[in-house]
């Protein structure tokens, strides 16, 4: 295979260096209120934090009960009446109830797309006591 002439791969080498590249990385959770993993009481607000601003139309979430006390086989619900909505800050996802949560465990599946347009999925869980 013959190889480039010198002063084209000193071109190409000088012209990497010369223009700076884009850094774009996907948004990532950075921190959640409640933390993960966390017990709290009277939540009826979680917030997700993101690295980055999010794409409004393109990221939300939704909040499942995983457990309930004194049920050891409590299936998996969704829990109606709580909205998802983008932050004022355009980097946070939030969600609300109107209510405070029953106790017990819960996960918050989420997606969101930043700058990179490329969709990203992840979960947070918490209990409420």
């Amino acid at each position: 295979m013959p190889s480039l002439p010198k002063f084209l791969l000193s071109a190409a080498t000088a012209l990497a260096i010369a223009i700076p590249g884009v850094a774009i990385a996907h948004p990532s959770l950075v921190s959640a209120s409640p933390a993960a993993n966390a017990s709290a009481t009277a939540v009826s607000r979680i917030v997700l934090r993101f690295s980055e601003r999010l794409t409004p139309r393109l990221a939300g979430a939704t909040l499942t009960m995983t457990g309930m006390p004194g049920m050891a086989d409590h299936p998996d619900m969704e829990m109606n009446g709580v909205q998802a909505a983008i932050g004022s800050d355009g980097r946070s996802i939030v969600l609300t109830s109107a209510k405070p949560l029953p106790a017990g465990t819960y996960r918050v599946d989420w997606y969101a797309v930043g700058a990179d347009t490329h969709r990203i999925t992840g979960t947070h869980a918490f209990a409420v006591r």
